[in-house]
């Protein structure tokens, strides 16, 4: 049996792939710590003299006869100790919960009705006849290991090391790397290199926020973390490197949230020379599926994946990162309300979600949703009943006519017992974006998600820029490095919103597993392209120096993605925050409260960087 703490699909750690322990009823003598793993002991044991070590959890006194739960990184053995033996006994009272010890004692099967079925050990207990203290615990548990579910996580993450004894985090650490190794085979398997890229490197416009290293050596010139290996795994590919991968580290000064970690994050890391999008489709097809498949039982979507271009997925799920387990879909009723008499929708774009068996509700759960929607930026909801499809009932029907109706019904494809709910905005972005959160909570509130599956889908066809608003003029909206679909003359066009690029990204479960493209191997074409966004070639030059210089050394055609490896293990361990799959993360705010980062350092670091503060001052 494997330990309770192995993955499914993992390699098993425990008994079995070690070797095999020192007999000690025939070794000269044992080993100074341990001679089994807490979880290693079964019933084939039995009269084995043993020692284990590991941390004390409970101690229970039934009258005299004293158990002890020991508890290693395998798993959990109960102790008992004698019964008439009182040294051991003080030792055992006087010590503070999570001491460390080893135990030396016989392997006894239990007595009848005493078995555990919730442990591997359950069969058998060590019959304790002495105990070393190894690491005596003199502080008082800020939590108890066993419920750290109402714990705050401040409290968790500044005393991240008891939290990593918990069972949840040994499991999911034992994935995390049981996963990576998963990954790293099928990828060796599939004929691609493994390539460690820098850490220390130049500072890139690349769509976050860099952090900066000063140097000592270069005073005034600062070194940059890689917000991702983009340009080092281009390089490769014209340095020959036709397969290359990496599980590779990446740092964006950007806040956190649930399912983003601030700071740093790890991503599997690809790029293919003379390869299409399709290969790169099938590669990341083939790794995904592997890993679902190997690490859950859960339903996954088969591969090939559907494809929903970008417009269609922000037209009927107001996303690009749609939750395809949500059965709800928006229509565009734009042209139906442009003919009737409802001026709060009147020059606006028209967002529709039908709600199937929605005519049950009533009037206050329609408030509730209202309510909601103002409170995520919409300047209200409208909503209408469908008991009969020729004669809808709700606050706007008055305002419908009969060909309203009838466009209304079709468009979004009522049926009698519905009700439909409306958003209308300005702007066809604004108004898709609060339709897909509406259509998010609807899911959630009437329960529609599809339970226990992965629902994969590739977005494809993302616009090549958006117009910033701050800067006045178009930037790159998804990676400034992407193919245009169309080569140069895609460039050559009046609006650049218009222009498609070969970027691709796969959404899981309403979450972003993947983000990638083909790339622009055309120094030429990467001037033109870089010029639509407002960017002269002095800055291509200059921010870009290695790339646009190899591109002119002969670049083959090459395309990659980057799977987000943390994001993987969020689903596949079901954890809602994806601090639970690192294991030492940062707070939302970026603080590392374990070891006090960041922080103020010496002035003569400072002075030894030629650096000097200039800080906010503080406000009343």
């Amino acid at each position: 049996m494997a330990p309770w703490w192995a993955a499914r699909g993992a390699p098993d750690l425990g008994r079995r792939s070690r070797p095999d322990p020192p007999d000690p009823r025939t070794s000269p003598a044992m080993h100074e710590y341990r001679t089994h793993r807490c979880a290693d002991l079964r019933a084939d044991d039995v009269d084995s003299t043993v020692r284990v070590a590991g941390w004390m959890g409970v101690v229970r006194d039934h009258g005299g006869l004293v158990f002890v739960d020991l508890r290693d990184q395998s798993g959990v053995v109960q102790v008992v100790l004698p019964e008439h033996d009182d040294a051991i006994h003080a030792l055992v009272r006087g010590l503070g919960r999570e001491s460390v010890v080893s135990v030396t004692g016989t392997v006894v099967a239990r007595p009848e009705g005493t078995r555990n079925d919730n442990l591997a050990t359950g069969d058998v207990e060590v019959a304790a006849t002495s105990i070393d203290v190894l690491g005596r615990a003199t502080q008082v548990l800020p939590f108890e290991l066993g419920t750290t579910a109402n714990v705050r996580e401040e409290t968790r993450l500044r005393h991240r090391f008891l939290d990593l004894r918990t069972e949840r985090l040994q499991r999911n650490l034992a994935l995390r790397a049981a996963v990576i190794q998963r990954i790293r085979a099928r990828m060796v398997a599939n004929d691609f290199l493994e390539v460690q890229t820098p850490i220390l490197t130049g500072s890139s416009p690349e769509g976050a926020r860099d952090y900066l290293v000063p140097s000592r050596r270069y005073p005034g010139h600062f070194y940059a973390l890689p917000q991702a290996p983009q340009q080092f795994k281009q390089l490769l590919m014209v340095g020959g490197v036709e397969r290359y991968f990496q599980i590779a580290p990446c740092f964006r000064d950007e806040d956190g949230r649930a399912d983003r970690s601030p700071g740093e994050f790890y991503q599997l890391d690809l790029e293919m020379a003379f390869a299409t999008q399709e290969d790169v489709f099938a590669v990341v097809e083939d790794v995904m599926d592997d890993v679902f498949g190997a690490f859950s039982d859960r339903e996954r979507t088969p591969t090939p994946y559907p494809r929903l271009t970008y417009a269609e997925a922000m037209l009927r799920y107001g996303t690009d990162k749609p939750d395809l387990r949500n059965p709800l879909v928006i229509s565009d009723l734009t042209d139906v309300f442009a003919a009737t008499d409802f001026r709060a929708f009147a020059g606006k774009v028209v967002r529709a979600i039908r709600i199937p068996g929605g005519a049950a509700q009533g009037r206050s759960w329609f408030d509730k949703m209202t309510d909601f929607a103002t409170e995520r930026g919409a300047s209200g909801l409208a909503w209408l009943k469908v008991e009969d499809t020729s004669a809808p009932t709700g606050p706007i029907a008055k305002f419908l006519d009969e060909a309203a109706v009838a466009g209304m019904v079709e468009g979004a494809g009522l049926e009698a017992g519905d009700a439909i709910v409306f958003l209308a905005d300005e702007a066809a972005h604004t108004a898709a974006t609060l339709a897909g959160i509406v259509r998010a909570e609807l899911g959630v509130r009437l329960e529609l998600l599809e339970p226990d599956v992965y629902r994969f889908c590739w977005i494809v066809d993302f616009p090549m820029y958006e117009w910033d608003d701050e800067r006045e003029t178009w930037d790159f909206s998804h990676n400034p490095f992407s193919m245009p679909q169309g080569g140069a003359e895609a460039l050559d066009g009046d609006d650049p919103g218009a222009v498609v690029a070969y970027q691709y990204d796969i959404v899981c479960n309403g979450y972003e597993l993947t983000s990638g493209a083909v790339r622009n191997h055309d120094p030429e074409l990467m001037l033109k392209a870089f010029a639509v966004a407002g960017y002269g070639p002095e800055v291509v030059e200059e921010k870009f120096p290695a790339l646009y210089h190899a591109f002119q050394f002969g670049a083959p055609p090459h395309a990659g993605a980057a799977p987000g490896l943390d994001r993987i293990l969020m689903l596949l361990a079901d954890e809602v925050l994806i601090r639970d799959v690192i294991a030492f993360p940062m707070t939302n705010g970026g603080q590392d409260l374990l070891m006090g980062a960041p922080g103020e350092v010496a002035p003569q670091q400072l002075r030894d960087l030629h650096l000097a503060l200039d800080l906010p001052k503080p406000t009343d």
